[in-house]
């Protein structure tokens, strides 16, 4: 029987112990460099335990600090070095991203597209939407047409040029990535692009990383239940390297299928092997992680990175955050497409968060071109359907330690709905909007 009872969070909150959370986090670090045994992190934990426990005072209440600091000294001393190092990395890049976020840190980020940033601060500007108010302002003065026809053109536009300059490049390229974070539509524009580029003559041939997943008994999981599917690490990152390379150098590869009902992937399922003429198309999560495509030139590659890059203030003056529209979308596909409950969203989203900033964010800076794919008018539409139930979630999580992540954005993105005149006839949506792809009334043809 368990001796501790509940930990200190840094906030100063008590909160329950639960070892679960010790092996989850010694598990994510040994998925990081490789290993996927689970009954090994749990020995440790227990390892873990009995140190904490050994401390005489009968009260005793530990920090979170102090089980860190424990759980780096069980891995080093058992002999797992590998992963006590993935360990204390992240957590001196999370202690890092604290300092700087507490001391509010106003150094310009490396990993920020600022030109691309301006150009679509100025197109707002031109277009009277760079503040909540100048939208809201628009769709009461009966503009909403007209901004949905601006934003739809601004996106176009942004896909013509990287079409441009894919071609440009159309006799050396192998492979065209379409990445981006979670529910940035990638999708829709690997569609729209795809077309393009066959349009142009360009023959594609797409290989699908999702069937590449590790089975669902390898993913790291919480205490609550919850998978991660968001690391690049869910993905055997070997296998799609392995094959990449095999494909561009002119063999077949046996490509595999992951069944997602039962969380189980299928081996050799679908031999493909490229014409001299054909080129890969890939529309992944994690198309810039480094590991992905290692030892590939990157003369033969064209990485096109895309975000909802929104340039628009709140009425706090703030700039709304892209990860919130992105947590809207996600959300509302989720629930249409996959009969996924919008809270499990909320909830499951700091993992979503936590794998961009470590494993995309940081090198957006590598892609070739990259799409803004926010519309203004958007927000306006997810007014109308998700306030009340972003105003109901930040009520229930507001006193609840161990959801402090989901309140924060509930509470944020209540607020941001709050400001914004809702709409809720969507028909003026074109059909092949990216928008579409989140909302649902697709014209496009999602495999």
């Amino acid at each position: 029987m368990i001796k501790i009872k509940n930990v200190i969070k840094r906030t100063g909150a008590i909160v329950p112990f639960t070892p679960e959370r010790i092996t989850n986090a010694i598990y994510r670090a040994a998925v990081e460099v490789g290993g996927r045994d689970r009954k090994t992190a749990e020995e440790l934990t227990r390892l873990v335990i009995e140190i904490l426990e050994s401390n005489p005072d009968p009260d005793y209440t530990p920090h979170i600090e102090e089980i860190q600091d424990v759980v780096e000294k069980v891995l080093i001393e058992t002999g797992h070095a590998r992963v006590a190092k993935a360990y204390i990395l992240y957590r001196d890049e999370r202690a890092r991203h604290r300092r700087q976020k507490e001391a509010q840190v106003a150094r310009p980020s490396e990993n920020i597209p600022w030109a691309k940033i301006w150009h679509v601060l100025d197109w707002a500007v031109d277009h009277r939407l760079n503040t909540v108010d100048g939208l809201n302002f628009r769709i009461r003065t009966g503009e909403l047409s007209q901004v949905i026809t601006e934003s739809e053109a601004a996106y176009i536009v942004d896909i013509e040029n990287a079409v441009k300059s894919i071609l440009a490049r159309r006799d050396e390229l192998k492979m065209v990535i379409i990445t981006g974070p979670s529910s940035s539509g990638k999708t829709t524009t690997t569609i729209r692009v795809g077309e393009k580029l066959k349009q142009a003559g360009m023959k594609l041939v797409a290989v699908n990383l999702d069937n590449y997943f590790f089975d669902l008994e390898f993913h790291p999981k919480d205490e609550f239940g919850d998978y991660d599917f968001e690391t690049p690490q869910a993905l055997d990152l070997e296998l799609i390297n392995q094959h990449l390379r095999q494909l561009i150098a002119g063999e077949e590869v046996s490509i595999p299928y992951y069944d997602f009902k039962i969380g189980h992937r299928i081996p050799d399922q679908t031999r493909l092997r490229l014409n001299k003429d054909e080129v890969i198309l890939i529309d992944s999560l994690h198309g810039l992680f480094p590991a992905m495509t290692k030892g590939i030139d990157d003369a033969i590659k064209f990485k096109l990175y895309l975000e909802p890059l929104l340039q628009m203030k709140g009425n706090d003056g703030e700039y709304i955050h892209w990860t919130d529209i992105r947590l809207i979308r996600r959300m509302l596909r989720d629930a249409a497409h996959r009969a996924y409950d919008p809270r499990q969203t909320l909830e499951h989203w700091h993992y979503v968060r936590t794998s961009e900033m470590r494993n995309i964010i940081p090198n957006i800076n590598t892609a070739d071109a990259i799409i803004n794919s926010a519309m203004p008018y958007e927000l306006a539409i997810y007014a109308a359907r998700m306030k009340t139930e972003f105003q109901k979630w930040a009520m229930e999580y507001r006193d609840n330690p161990l959801r402090e992540d989901a309140y924060n954005r509930a509470d944020r993105v209540a607020k941001l709905l709050s400001w914004i005149t809702p709409v809720t006839d969507d028909s003026l949506v074109p059909t092949d909007s990216v928008v579409r792809e989140f909302i649902g009334g697709s014209s496009l043809k999602y495999e």
